[in-house]
């Protein structure tokens, strides 16, 4: 009896965990062009990864600078390159690179190899502090939720999901939107959403991702 109830506080113990995680997915960001040639491939690993990951919530932004290469990519944001710049700057890497895969803004790998995609994913879900800030929908807009000893940024994120989606990227990104500085007050910051969109909380100036809300 000792050994079965030990089993079941188990289970409750690991399915507690599961949804912990689902309620808190790692952000993985793919960024991508039309005419880079390993593209393809990520774009099919990222689905994969998708599908068989409920820990996660994937983006991908279509940077310009491959445009030259061939016809310009008609999904392409001038936000994405800076915001992969931006992430590339605060990593120390060398250059930024399709196609570039970030999570949570803090780690990153080329968006092919699932080997270490599955390992940056597991160290996102390790480094997780349950006592940071989270998001809630309130019926109108989107409320942080918790305590934060520094001012935090909300960025709202438009994407092609389901039926509007005929590009074979997860989530393609078509715009993107601060909603302002969280001060730590208790405040809705209203959303206007046209297509699929998701909110995500993170450190000013493209700083690390603290939690990411799709709303789709």
């Amino acid at each position: 009896m000792t050994r079965i109830f030990a089993l079941f506080a188990l289970a409750i113990s690991l399915l507690g965990s599961a949804m912990a995680e689902a309620d808190r997915p790692v952000l993985v960001e793919l960024f991508a062009n039309q005419n880079c040639p390993a593209c393809p491939k990520a774009h099919r690993t990222m689905r994969q990864m998708s599908d068989e990951r409920e820990d996660i919530f994937v983006l991908t932004w279509t940077v310009n600078y491959w445009d030259y290469l061939g016809e310009p990519d008609p999904m392409a944001l001038p936000v994405a390159k800076d915001r992969q710049m931006a992430y590339t700057d605060r990593l120390s890497l060398r250059a930024p690179y399709t196609p570039q895969s970030f999570y949570d803004g803090a780690k990153e790998c080329p968006g092919t190899r699932k080997k270490d995609i599955r390992r940056n994913i597991s160290a996102r879900l390790k480094a997780r502090d349950e006592t940071a800030p989270t998001l809630a929908w309130d019926g109108d807009g989107v409320r942080v939720l918790g305590e934060s000893a520094e001012a935090l940024e909300l960025t709202m994120v438009e994407y092609l999901s389901g039926d509007a989606n005929a590009t074979g990227m997860v989530n393609p990104v078509t715009r993107a939107d601060s909603l302002g500085l969280w001060m730590g007050e208790d405040e809705s910051f209203p959303i206007t959403c046209e297509r699929s969109c998701a909110v995500l909380l993170h450190e000013q100036d493209v700083g690390e991702v603290i939690a990411v809300l799709p709303l789709n």
